[in-house]
């Protein structure tokens, strides 16, 4: 007998979604350096005449990064919308510093939704370390 429930087919699929546009944007070469350089050579309209070699991977990221961009940060506002702080209600002798609990999955705060997506973005320096 199987205790574990099947997979949610929506859940699995957003999953999937993710994946590939991590393994195109892994794929893809950085433009950070080649942007740097790029921004000396914007002529007097504003753009840059520039030829270059790209490959496929580059193409299809290209090509949907806006689209991509877009909803990926549309998805990470809605999260912070659902996973933000209030106060839990409970006695502490620290008036100053109340205990917190996440308003969505009432785990403490910062809860792990918020702590993965402070990591993932490179904003853990204000976490508390006890939490």
């Amino acid at each position: 007998m199987n205790a574990e429930k099947p997979e949610d087919p929506q859940r699995q699929g957003l999953r999937e979604r993710l994946e590939a546009i991590l393994i195109n944007t892994e794929k893809a070469t950085p433009w950070h350096d080649e942007a740097d350089r790029l921004r000396g050579l914007v002529n007097h309209e504003g753009y840059v005449p520039i030829r270059t070699r790209l490959g496929i991977e580059d193409l299809e990221f290209l090509g949907g990064a806006r689209t991509e961009l877009l909803r990926f940060s549309e998805l990470g506002l809605r999260l912070l919308d659902l996973h933000q702080p209030r106060d839990a209600g409970g006695i502490t002798s620290d008036t100053a510093h109340p205990i917190l609990r996440c308003r969505s999955c009432m785990w403490r705060w910062p809860c792990p939704t918020f702590r993965a997506m402070s990591e993932s973005f490179g904003a853990t320096r204000d976490l508390p370390e006890n939490a």
